[in-house]
């Protein structure tokens, strides 16, 4: 596959691995980032079958794969970033899961070239490693020679408007409340650990179309899109009775319009035809 813009996939690959050195601190510290996961995981286990074999694209340090393995499937963690697979291969070895958890570097616009091309059971990405492309179409498809008939793909993404994303014109940030809506095709800036790359946003209308001749959309949700996102710190320490409200509230309407598609990112998942 051709990687249109091969320069920002350079410099994202070099963010994520310097950030690899303190990614699992932040991570533990974040109580948001633990309900994000908590939400992602029991989406896909709703959904995926027990043994299953798992391709992870952008796995960053291994913390859904370790989830996944000792959850009783085999992983192939995938990840562009150097820094993020080493960290990822040091827990795997500490935790005794070499059995269960492969891990390979490979970009996620370079599918064609894995070691190891299944069948899989599932295809994941967790937290918008792929709106690190602009060419999200050309990936989506080249995932159904990876997955078996009636296999799951489930992705994790930001859409090209957040409601809490918004919201923060009323603070007077007015740059932070309308940059999906602003850049649009263009990508918009990001930058991790000082370098500077860019991301795109993708709407699930987008997704479903691109992978409409191989899959069928089985389950969307919205993540984050009443409770706040984590990059609101503490919130759910400072504020529990909102919290739990809050909470209450996303559970029940999560799956249901709008709500399913204006949060900080959506989960959407796919069955293979045939």
């Amino acid at each position: 596959m051709v990687i249109s813009d091969p320069i920002n996939e350079k410099d994202a690959a070099s963010a994520f691995s310097k950030q690899a050195l303190v990614f699992d601190e932040y991570d533990a510290g974040n109580t948001i980032i633990h309900y994000k996961r908590q939400r992602v995981r029991s989406h896909v286990l709703s959904m995926l079958d027990p043994g299953s074999n798992i391709l992870e694209l952008n796995a960053g340090t291994g913390e859904d794969a370790i989830f996944f393995a000792r959850e009783g499937h085999r992983v192939h963690a995938t990840d562009i970033a150097e820094g993020m697979q080493a960290r990822l291969r040091e827990k795997v070895a500490a935790q005794n899961l070499t059995g269960q958890v492969s891990t390979e570097l490979c970009s996620f616009t370079a599918l064609g070239g894995l070691r190891e091309k299944g069948p899989y059971d599932c295809i994941f990405s967790n937290f918008a490693g792929l709106n690190c492309t602009r060419d999200l179409g050309l990936v989506l498809r080249s995932f159904a020679p990876l997955v078996r008939p009636g296999g799951l793909v489930t992705l994790v993404i930001l859409p090209p408007f957040s409601l809490w994303e918004t919201a923060m014109l009323f603070r007077g940030n007015f740059k932070t409340a309308f940059r999906r809506l602003i850049y649009g095709r263009k990508g918009a800036p990001a930058h991790v650990e000082g370098v500077h790359f860019r991301c795109w946003y993708y709407s699930p209308s987008f997704v479903r179309w691109a992978l409409k001749d191989s899959f069928e959309q089985v389950k969307l949700e919205g993540l984050c899109t009443i409770v706040p996102p984590s990059y609101i710190e503490h919130f759910r320490e400072n504020h529990p009775f909102a919290w739990d409200r809050l909470a209450a509230w996303e559970n029940k309407w999560r799956e249901t319009w709008p709500w399913r598609s204006i949060g900080d990112y959506y989960i959407i998942s796919f069955r293979k035809k045939g």
